[in-house]
């Protein structure tokens, strides 16, 4: 399928890589805002903005033209933030609208995220703006900075519709990119979203000069936060346990490639949110989504008091002791 990739950021500029190193694979287009990136990644083959000192594959044409890339697409993936993903798939719908059929073209989400006004998840955005359009989550540990130096991993495509799931699976499926099948939207989504705010977590225990013992038992509590949370939404247990859930939460909350862990580091040093993302020209999904989560937990009746700690750190100004305080003060009971 030709695969046309919405969102030149980092992970986006790799989704496209990734499809160009398919084998036999047509290539694939890659959308960009900004006329300067697009020039760049058609000329030099680089994206410095977001993948410093990474040479990109020839085949990969960027356009700054929405309605050139859907009209030439097979496959529409969504490398953008949840909080953008609305307003920038609704200009895809409209492109599509003159193009000859759109309805049945599947739109993939790369995106790890809550829309913060509405909580809603990126597969109940696309049902509301491409109805008719089959749906799928590409998820799991998949760090850019690695996959563009050729690492190895692997990945889940989901989708309801098992074609569609295994079209995804053969668009992404590349040497050292292996890519999984499954049927559970909900829990890879809610999987991807939950490890951002464990990962910050994470990054605020270590930055406050706390050891390997509390990293290994925010990520396990963190995973059980998550699988309540998920399973109490429509999701299947068994996802947490796989790539989607164990295997993105363990890549995000170790490695200091990771935006969210990042981020909660430097919280966890006594900088400032506003500091920390005023200097970010990337976004940390778990700063948005976290409010958006414990709100969905405190509506479907789920205890998560590694997110709500997030919260108050993020959102109160919460000290860290205070929160890490509150969290071992917090009665024991069976796992």
């Amino acid at each position: 399928m030709r695969v046309g990739v919405v969102g030149a950021g980092s992970w986006g500029t790799t989704a496209a890589m990734v499809c160009a190193g398919v084998a036999d694979a047509p290539a694939p287009s890659l959308w960009a805002r900004s006329v300067d990136v697009v020039q760049e990644i058609n000329t030099r083959h680089t994206n410095s903005k977001y993948l410093a000192g990474a040479v990109l594959p020839a085949s990969i044409h960027a356009t700054a033209d929405i309605a050139e890339l859907v009209a030439a697409s097979d496959l529409i993936v969504m490398a953008v933030p949840s909080q953008g993903f609305r307003g920038i798939l609704e200009m895809v719908a409209a492109a599509g609208a003159s193009t000859p059929k759109f309805a049945s073209k599947p739109v993939v989400s790369l995106a790890k995220g809550l829309e913060s006004a509405t909580r809603a998840r990126m597969s109940e955005i696309a049902k509301a703006v491409c109805p008719t359009n089959p749906f799928a989550v590409l998820t799991g540990p998949n760090l850019a900075g690695e996959i563009i130096v050729g690492q190895p991993t692997a990945s889940v495509v989901a989708s309801t519709n098992e074609q569609v799931a295994l079209a995804v699976q053969s668009a992404f499926n590349a040497p050292r990119f292996r890519v999984y099948v499954n049927d559970d939207v909900v829990g890879c989504e809610v999987a991807g979203v939950v490890k951002n705010v464990i990962a910050l977590a994470v990054g605020v225990a270590e930055g406050f000069g706390l050891g390997h013992n509390s990293r290994a038992t925010l990520i396990t509590r963190g995973l059980a936060e998550m699988t309540r949370l998920g399973v109490a939404l429509g999701g299947q247990s068994e996802t947490f346990a796989g790539l989607a859930g164990m295997g993105d939460l363990i890549a995000t909350c170790s490695s200091a490639q990771s935006r969210n862990n990042s981020v909660g580091r430097r919280l966890g040093r006594g900088e400032s949110l506003a500091e920390i993302v005023a200097s970010m020209s990337m976004v940390a999904e778990g700063v948005k989504s976290a409010v958006s989560v414990l709100e969905l937990a405190q509506l479907n009746g789920v205890s998560m008091p590694i997110v709500e700690q997030v919260v108050n750190v993020c959102e109160s100004n919460a000290s860290v002791t205070d929160v890490m305080m509150a969290l071992l003060g917090r009665s024991v009971g069976s796992e």
